[in-house]
């Protein structure tokens, strides 16, 4: 399926690792134009490379999310280099166990601003060109209570944070024809993942306990089949969706886990 979107400019935070590579690639496998945004440069330099040497078109913007101006200026570099953007993807985060017994107020407004915030930044910054280009946002998320040692109140909260903005942008940006969606993740084995689980004395066992409670097929979901999703509503092919949670779980939040 043909889905639109060659030479689209679309901003994905995060796009060097994990879910965020794995939209990047698809958006480049169908013709868009993929930009990077983050802090770690050789990373997001060979994720580039990795797509350039397929003959397929990708950038970057370097910014340490967490920093408005950084924000500010990477989206005006993009500007810059291609006069438009037609979309982001707000990716970046990672769950860092800021919980409410052993956390503080300082971190757990770190985490907040590691998680949160910089959606919240890119789409200020973004929307200008975003109202030219009727261009799509769409947030990934996370399911909200997560199972780890320390807790989890900063990440848990940004996660509730992502999934009020898809919503509350979703209904301000009616006027302008722009559609705000968030796809939610639960169980997928990314790099940040595996450090997670690597924390556990017996990974495997824990990786083990962990798919067996996933209904469908008892596996992890793969970062294609979340990219699938997103990269579908990027697309005029999802032309009329707008303010939904899309759930790529394999069940594991909505289906009773005894199955």
């Amino acid at each position: 399926m043909d889905l639109g979107l060659k030479d689209k400019v679309i901003i994905v935070t995060g796009g060097s690792k994990g879910i965020g590579n794995g939209i990047c690639n698809l958006l480049a496998e169908e013709g868009a134009i993929p930009v990077i945004l983050g802090r770690s440069q050789s990373n997001i330099v060979e994720a580039v490379q990795f797509i350039h040497d397929k003959n397929q078109k990708a950038s970057y913007a370097f910014a340490e999310l967490t920093d408005p101006e950084q924000c500010k200026l990477a989206v005006e570099q993009v500007i810059k280099e291609f006069g438009r953007i037609d979309g982001l993807v707000n990716n970046a985060g990672v769950n860092d166990n800021v919980g409410l017994e052993s956390g503080d107020y300082d971190s757990f407004m770190e985490s907040i601003k590691r998680n949160l915030t910089h959606y919240y930044m890119l789409a200020h910054y973004c929307l200008p060109e975003l109202k030219k280009s009727k261009g799509p946002i769409v947030n990934i998320g996370s399911k909200t209570s997560v199972t780890g040692q320390g807790g989890t109140s900063g990440y848990a909260a940004a996660n509730g944070g992502r999934n009020a903005l898809t919503r509350e942008w979703a209904v301000e940006l009616l006027p302008y024809s722009i559609r705000v969606n968030a796809v939610i993740v639960a169980e997928s084995f990314t790099p940040l993942y595996k450090k997670w689980i690597d924390t556990f004395p017996n990974p495997e066992q824990k990786l083990k306990e962990i798919t067996d409670k996933i209904p469908f097929e008892k596996r992890m979901t793969t970062t294609e089949e979340i990219a699938n999703t997103v990269v579908f509503l990027l697309s005029e092919k999802s032309s009329h969706t707008t303010g939904q949670l899309f759930f790529i779980d394999g069940g594991y939040t909505h289906l009773d886990r005894a199955l």
